[in-house]
C-alpha cells in the first residue's frame, strides 16, 4: 500500500524528530544564556556593580582632594536617620548642575534610600518624575572613596539620570571580569563633609533580599525627607 500523502513515512518522522530536538537544544541554550547574562550585568536599574569585592580602606575617612574642585555648592540631605551635608564639586558641571536642578524641584524629598550595602555604598535618588540621561564625567581625578557620592547608571554609558549612591567603603579598587573598572564607570560628583556616622548607620542597618535576589533591601528604609542647597 503507498502511504496517504498526509502520513509521514518512517524515515521523514526520524528526520522531524531530530530538526525537534535540535530547535529544543537552541532554545535552551539561548535560555542559559539569557540568565548568564542577565546575572553579570545590573538590573534596568540605575545600580553600581556588585559582582566583585569592595576593598576596604585603611582610614574611615575619604581621601580629600587638595584642589578647588571640591569646593562647590554644598546640599543638605535631611533624612530619618539623620542629616548629611555634601560638597558638589566644580569640575564636574555637567552631574552636579543635573543634580542641583533636581534637588531645586524638590524631586528627591520623599524618596528613599532603598538599596543598602554595608562596606559597599547607600544609593538613592530614585524619583517618579523622568530626567534625561547625562553624559559621564569620569576624568582623570575620579575616585570612589569612601563618603564620596557618585551616579548610579545602567550597565550603558552615558546612563546615569537622577539616581546616586554615596560610597560606604573605599571602592576605587574595584576591578571587574571584563577589566572595567569602579572609577572608570561611575562618576564622582561630591564628597560628605558632615554626617558621616549617618552614611555608616545606614549602610549597616538590616535588610533583607530584593527582587533581583541582592540581600540589600533595608527592612526599614531611610527616607530622604527633604534635599536643599545650603550654600
Amino acid at each position: 500500500m503507498t502511504p496517504n500523502k498526509n502520513t509521514p513515512t518512517k524515515k521523514t518522522g526520524n528526520r522531524q524528530s531530530i530538526i525537534i530536538g535540535i530547535i529544543a537544544i537552541i532554545i535552551i541554550a539561548i535560555v542559559a544564556y539569557a540568565v548568564i547574562k542577565q546575572s553579570m550585568t545590573p538590573s534596568q536599574e540605575s545600580n553600581p556593580i556588585t559582582t566583585a569585592s569592595p576593598v576596604p580602606s585603611a582610614s574611615p575617612t575619604p581621601v580629600a582632594s587638595s584642589s578647588s574642585s571640591n569646593n562647590g555648592t554644598k546640599v543638605l540631605l535631611h533624612t530619618t536617620a539623620g542629616d548629611i551635608t555634601i560638597q558638589l564639586r566644580t569640575d564636574k558641571p555637567i552631574t552636579t548642575a543635573n543634580f542641583v536642578n533636581i534637588v531645586q524641584k524638590g524631586w528627591y524629598d520623599g524618596t528613599t534610600f532603598y538599596r543598602t550595602i554595608a562596606d559597599f555604598m547607600i544609593q538613592g535618588g530614585k524619583i517618579s518624575q523622568t530626567v534625561p540621561s547625562i553624559q559621564d564625567e569620569i576624568g582623570t581625578n575620579n575616585h570612589n572613596v569612601n563618603y564620596t557620592i557618585a551616579m548610579a547608571k545602567t550597565s550603558q554609558p552615558n546612563s546615569a539620570t537622577s539616581e546616586f549612591f554615596i560610597n560606604a567603603a573605599d571602592n576605587s579598587k574595584i576591578t571587574y571580569s571584563d577589566g572595567t573598572t569602579f572609577d572608570g564607570t561611575y562618576t564622582v560628583f561630591g564628597t560628605v563633609i558632615s554626617g558621616l556616622s549617618v552614611v555608616d548607620t545606614i549602610a549597616n542597618a538590616p535588610v533583607t533580599t530584593n527582587a533581583s535576589h541582592e540581600k540589600s533591601q533595608p527592612i526599614n528604609p531611610v527616607t530622604l525627607i527633604k534635599a536643599s542647597i545650603i550654600s
